[in-house]
């Protein structure tokens, strides 16, 4: 037991604050190639730059393939309920002193929250051309929350900023000649309590909703925890009945390598089993690091199962930004899942 603590504390120790940026894994050989099974339409794959907003990704881009799949096309913007939460928390951090520094760390499920708040705008009424480096935004707008002003000097100097960075935000939203508001278009296109918060690991009951101990759950949100087995089958249930799935996950592991487009165990790991993944969890071993959404279902060669993701890395991969996970590294390094409730997941 003493043992297993002090590994526990090495692997913590060593664990890289890699967030959902890029890194360099090593090289982990996999079967291939790949046999599509199941492919969901999609939007273009978009490129979240240097942010932190992969959660924000990956829940627009599950959103759009299931309008898709309903026979409706949209695009979301992204930056639209970002840059309003910003103005938010350039608040919350002046009037706590200047203490609360801003940061854009979330779970997927957090832009649900922001659909709800905010609403929500097309990707071609307010987007960048080139990827916002939010990282230095959210810095330059700590620094004017720690200044001493009034209020309104406050506000003007955060609007002109996000102006500047951003754009000047749009006065309403218009699709096919239509006009709405923000609030009015994002209720037009997701129900913000229309997707399931779904988990597996055994230090809370199963059947019962928890709130996960990661440090990105900054609204304390609460999951249905269910068994690993069950959450893998409501995953392949709901991609075979045209449902996409918004997964959020670890990305540490060096099988997970985007240049090469996949995502898998090394040879010797891949028995996997509810206690094994727990253990991951408990060491820090399985991080909460990226979300993507999962579209589509394939096999290799050798039968092996894999999961088709939609990332926000662009498209300089062999699949122009797709990445396939095997089913053991799914079953592994899984932190949280959401799906729609038309996907009938349980």
């Amino acid at each position: 037991m003493n043992q297993m603590r002090i590994l526990c504390g090495m692997l913590a120790a060593l664990m890289l604050c890699v967030g959902c940026r890029r890194f360099s894994p090593q090289e982990v050989a996999t079967d291939g190639p790949f046999v599509t099974d199941v492919r969901l339409k999609t939007t273009p794959v978009t490129d979240q730059g240097r942010s932190e907003l992969c959660w924000v990704h990956a829940m627009f881009a599950t959103i759009e393939t299931e309008r898709l799949m309903q026979g409706d096309s949209v695009r979301l913007s992204v930056d639209y309920p970002v840059r309003r939460y910003l103005e938010d928390r350039v608040r919350a951090c002046y009037l706590a002193g200047g203490q609360q520094p801003i940061s854009l760390r979330g779970m997927a499920g957090m832009a649900l929250h922001l659909l709800d708040r905010y609403g929500v705008v097309p990707y071609g009424a307010y987007h960048r051309n080139e990827p916002v480096d939010y990282r230095m935004l959210c810095r330059r707008l700590t620094r004017v929350s720690q200044a001493a002003q009034p209020f309104g000097v406050l506000q003007e100097r955060t609007g002109r900023l996000l102006d500047e960075r951003l754009g000047a935000l749009p006065y309403a939203a218009y699709l096919y000649g239509a006009q709405y508001t923000p609030h009015e278009f994002a209720r037009s296109v997701c129900h913000p309590h229309g997707y399931a918060a779904l988990t597996s690991f055994t230090h809370h009951p199963f059947g019962q909703p928890m709130v996960l101990e990661v440090s990105d759950n900054v609204l304390r949100d609460t999951l249905h925890n269910v068994p690993i087995g069950q959450l893998m089958a409501c995953m392949e249930q709901a991609l075979r009945h045209g449902h996409p799935v918004c997964w959020e996950g670890d990305i540490t592991e060096p099988g997970f390598s985007f240049d090469r487009g996949v995502a898998d165990l090394p040879q010797g790991s891949r028995r996997v089993d509810q206690a094994r993944r727990q253990q991951a969890f408990e060491c820090r071993k399985t991080t909460d690091d990226h979300c993507m959404a999962l579209v589509g279902l394939a096999h290799d060669a050798q039968g092996r199962r894999w999961f088709i993701a939609k990332n926000s890395w662009g498209t300089a991969n062999p699949y122009g930004g797709y990445m396939y996970l095997s089913y053991e590294y799914v079953w592994m390094k899984t932190i949280a899942i959401y799906l729609s409730y038309e996907a009938d997941y349980l």
